[in-house]
């Protein structure tokens, strides 16, 4: 029996001594004669000392820039438009290719369900990358021109991103599985210039044809100039969804430009990098958009300090194109790390195919949701006894709370030695608020602490700081992978209404932490109505627009709870105009619909008739309140009634709340 906290692994000296935390720790003695004793202590610095920290990192990393930066941050207020070091210019791509050089050095390596495993070398990487991007200027992209992709996670998407980054446009990638209205208001947004899109996708053994829905995106999108189109599900069909495409190999099929003779495009500090979207509760998806720089200085800390990423290295991470952590995990390659990238099911052919995989690739950081470990658990899958996982040092845990059942399930049936981590941010940030150091011990179910430069606290509703309680994850202080705006936000009105209308120039994240005292970080979950199911963010809006189009649907309220052992319940309740009654025809309408427009992760785990949907005096769905009500808070903690239009309304809630409580003890 394991309980949350239990002490569950010490890093040995050696792992310490090498760690890229202490060698930084020592480049400061001896570049900046700043002497810190602990972790604690250098993130005491990061954040107190803003500005210093992180032009130290600036000079640490030695970031290309063809001028110079005026200062490293304008100010130290926390809010929209804080400019990260002014005056420079710098590609993210360029960074990400220097450590190409000339021999067989892997950088990618890759398997799908279509292809067996290959791998591509960091030359081969560059050389290919140079050709899509000397072919994406001839076809007339220009910097800020938005580059979109409808790819698989497979070598060509990697590809298709830093050509298009290494020239300024501006990138942004659905993942196939997306239905055809979730690109679409994604997309359609921003004004693609240029699509990559693939014909389809297997997933679980089973063929997923695109050709129908990659036609529709296209008709939608009149801004679109360019598609290009891979056969990928199957390759002997190259016929495009339309008659003007440009086949991937074609576009391939130019002779090679050399390292000298090609010029990445290095672009100001505020010009964008990419647009990543994450579900708000009302309006279209937020189109969020991060700097070069930003992302860059980000990334490079994310991954050499909080990875502990080294050359040597090779990680992977289960992920789609459609989820920020696809771009996370790409960032091994800034520091010349290896990056395993995993097309298909988890568990098909067999449950255990991804640790396979590991011990194919040499994974040395593996990665997965805590729902992943819990399907292996049930199974009683024991990767550590079936494959030789020697290489392996490190496991990081992303995307949902993880628990202090699959931090002991690692330790026991996979490797005794390794370095668990538990890490949690946002797509918002493209990285994470709290995470690792590989110079601190694992507690079960723990986040070890808060990252360098991320002022992160806790505060209860008057804004007070609290410790070993849960309160609201704020951040006090601006760091340089803030969003620099969001596309189409005029005046940045979503944007601060978003992240900082709770606590005056603070930013509030949405979700609820505990920190203990020796700097230990507990997620449970959202404290807003965003739901997130198995790791990715839906926005409610998303799943009313689809529902209440269903015919005889009135009314609709989702919300998604949290459950002990990671596991999550989303039940959607439905309102019916007067005469009808929810039965199973509406529910597969339901069902089909949110699976089609969206994807299979919008259909709920169960659909109820309600009377009615509760509503405040503001006309607001009362979506947090029945959260906490199904979460076993007290109805009179969970919502004011003087509030409502509708009090009545939750008492429907508060019976269903209870019932479930009676038949759990049962």
């Amino acid at each position: 029996m394991v309980n949350e906290g239990d002490l569950l692994w010490t890093p040995s000296k050696q792992f310490v001594e090498s760690s890229n935390v202490v060698h930084f720790l020592n480049w400061l003695r001896e570049r900046r004669n700043l002497d810190f004793p602990d972790y604690d202590a250098l993130w005491r610095w990061s954040v107190e000392e803003t500005e210093s920290f992180w032009t130290a990192l600036w000079d640490y990393f030695e970031v290309q820039s063809s001028s110079p930066y005026i200062r490293a941050v304008d100010r130290l207020e926390m809010a929209p438009g804080i400019r990260w070091f002014e005056g420079s210019r710098v590609n993210y791509a360029e960074h990400m290719l220097r450590h190409e050089g000339e021999g067989d050095e892997v950088a990618l390596h890759h398997l799908s369900e279509i292809r067996p495993l290959g791998r591509m070398t960091r030359r081969e990487l560059g050389a290919q990358v140079r050709i899509v991007a000397t072919q994406l200027r001839k076809l007339g992209v220009q910097p800020g021109d938005r580059v979109v992709s409808y790819m698989p996670n497979i070598p060509e998407t990697a590809i298709a991103m830093l050509a298009a980054t290494a020239i300024g446009a501006i990138w942004s990638s659905a993942a196939p599985e997306f239905g055809v209205k979730t690109v679409i208001e994604r997309f359609s947004q921003i004004e693609p210039k240029v699509l990559f899109a693939a014909d389809g996708y297997r997933f679980g053994g089973k063929d997923f044809q695109r050709s129908d829905e990659v036609r529709s995106i296209i008709g939608a999108l009149p801004s679109l100039k360019t598609v290009v189109w891979l056969p990928y599900l199957d390759e002997s069909r190259e016929a495009p969804p339309v008659p003007d495409a440009i086949l991937w190999r074609e576009l391939l099929d130019h002779s090679e430009v050399p390292r000298h003779m090609f010029a990445y495009e290095r672009v100001p500090y505020d010009h964008p990098l990419w647009i990543v979207f994450s579900s708000g509760t009302t309006g279209l998806p937020k189109a969020i958009a991060h700097s070069h720089v930003g992302a860059l200085m980000e990334h490079l800390k994310l991954a050499q300090f909080h990875l502990n990423l080294k050359p040597e290295s090779v990680i992977f991470f289960y992920t789609t194109t459609g989820w920020v952590m696809w771009n996370i995990v790409l960032a091994g390659l800034l520091v010349g790390s290896a990056v395993v990238v995993y097309d298909g099911s988890p568990v098909h052919p067999q449950p255990d195919v991804l640790w396979k995989m590991a011990a194919d690739t040499g994974t040395t950081c593996f990665g997965a949701s805590p729902t992943y470990v819990q399907i292996l658990e049930r199974q009683g899958i024991e990767p550590g006894k079936r494959f030789d996982l020697s290489r392996l040092d490190s496991i990081l845990l992303g995307g949902s709370p993880a628990t202090p059942e699959s931090f002991a399930w690692f330790y026991r049936s996979v490797k005794a030695d390794l370095w668990l981590t538990s890490q949690s941010g946002g797509t918002e940030i493209a990285s994470g608020f709290v995470g690792a150091s590989p110079t601190l011990p694992v507690h079960a179910g723990e986040i070890q602490t808060r990252m360098l430069g991320m002022d992160v606290h806790a505060y209860d509703d008057e804004g007070r700081e609290v410790f070993d309680e849960v309160g609201e994850l704020v951040v006090t202080k601006p760091f340089p992978s803030m969003p620099i705006f969001f596309w189409g936000d005029k005046g940045n009105r979503r944007y601060i209404e978003s992240y900082f209308d709770v606590y005056p120039g603070v930013w509030r994240h949405g979700d609820f932490i505990k920190i203990n005292g020796r700097g230990g970080c507990y997620i449970y979950g959202r404290s807003d109505s965003t739901l997130n199911r198995y790791g990715v963010r839906i926005g409610t809006a998303e799943i009313y627009r689809a529902v209440e189009q269903v015919e005889g649907v009135a009314d609709s309220l989702i919300v998604c709870c949290e459950l002990p052992g990671g596991e999550f319940y989303m039940p959607l309740f439905i309102k019916v105009h007067g005469g009808v009654t929810l039965d199973d025809q509406i529910r597969k309408k339901i069902n089909a619909k949110l699976r089609q427009d969206y994807s299979p992760r919008h259909v709920p785990d169960e659909i109820h008739q309600v009377p009615d949907v509760p509503y405040t005096l503001t006309g607001k769905k009362m979506e947090i309140p029945v959260r906490k009500i199904l979460m076993n808070w007290a109805p009179e903690k969970a919502a004011s009634r003087d509030a409502m239009t509708n009090p009545p309304a939750l008492d429907w809630f508060i019976a269903l709340a209870e019932e479930r409580r009676k038949t759990a003890v049962a």
